[in-house]
């Protein structure tokens, strides 16, 4: 529907009950959002202050959690507005707007890791070279290029998606994703080409070269000493582990937008809130309680805290 202006807008009609339940769903979010943001910035501000941390591994790691903050706050606020009013409604061209910032910086976190499992393959397999490869010049190339390519790639489908026709005006979710293709009225072939170009370029492709990293890292550190594999384990595991839940996350968003009517609204509900709840709160844990130097910090600003 269009208003005086002109503005067309958008119903969210993911939502399940919000009028009956709109305290809790804020409460529980509005918490969510506060842990997100504390937890990611405070052991971004310990890597900041201890130069100890000043390491590419430790200023990558800085890096990742600043994006879930970045990732966390393109939805989170409006959630929350959209609890405790009366409509759920937001307009399409800040609908197209959240959809290249949430995909733009789904892209980053691919390109962050890979850009992470590189430094942990030349910090391990070619430990001699590690200072002349991974120079400050270096590091912010990686840095620049995780967020410019992802949000250039993205910004072209979102472009060219303000000048669809729409035959729909309610989208089925409680924020804006690849959903908003349902809208309009139709999809054209070269569309879905370059999302799958977008694709390949800022997730399969990542993802396979993580994979090949790491199998590189596993064959050189078999043959080496025991103190270098459990070197290579502390710092490589958490990585590991974050590319594969986050990998998990993304497939599960792939997934139920093309199952999306095979499944109920409340669980659709949970699921959207799923995606960008659990990624952003698991990897302040795992980087905070698995990586050694940071844990260590955490310990004494805790203990400082409980003096206080």
């Amino acid at each position: 529907m269009d208003d005086e202006f002109n503005v067309t807008y958008v119903t969210l009609g993911g939502h399940v009950e919000v009028n009956r339940y709109k305290y809790v769903y804020f409460v529980i979010i509005f918490i969510a959002y506060i842990l997100i943001i504390c937890s990611n910035s405070t052991i971004v501000y310990l890597i900041c202050v201890h130069k100890n941390l000043h390491d590419p591994m430790y200023i990558f790691i800085a890096a990742l959690l600043l994006n879930s903050v970045l990732f966390s706050t393109a939805v989170y606020p409006k959630l929350l507005i959209d609890f405790l009013s009366e409509k759920q409604l937001i307009s399409y061209s800040a609908c197209l707007f959240q959809f290249h910032i949430f995909y733009s910086l789904g892209g980053s976190e691919f390109l962050l890791l890979a850009v992470m499992a590189y430094d942990r393959y030349v910090s391990i397999c070619k430990p001699l070279q590690y200072p002349t490869i991974m120079t400050k010049t270096t590091i912010s190339i990686f840095l620049a290029l995780a967020w410019i390519l992802p949000a250039c790639q993205v910004a072209v489908p979102a472009g060219l998606s303000a000048n669809k026709k729409l035959c729909s005006f309610i989208l089925k979710g409680v924020f804006c994703k690849n959903t908003v293709y349902k809208l309009q009225c139709v999809i054209s072939r070269a569309q879905i080409i370059h999302d799958m170009v977008i694709l390949l370029n800022v997730a399969l492709v990542p993802m396979l070269f993580i994979l090949f990293t790491y199998i590189r890292i596993l064959l050189i550190t078999y043959r080496s000493s025991r103190e270098v594999r459990k070197k290579a384990a502390q710092t490589c595991l958490p990585h590991l582990i974050v590319l594969i839940n986050f990998s998990c996350l993304c497939a599960y968003d792939v997934i139920t937008v093309q199952l999306e009517s095979d499944f109920s609204k409340t669980l659709s509900l949970i699921m959207s809130l799923q995606i960008v709840m659990y990624h952003p709160l698991f990897n302040p844990i795992m980087y905070g309680l698995k990586m050694k130097e940071i844990s260590k910090h955490l310990k004494k600003l805790f203990c400082q805290a409980k003096m206080i």
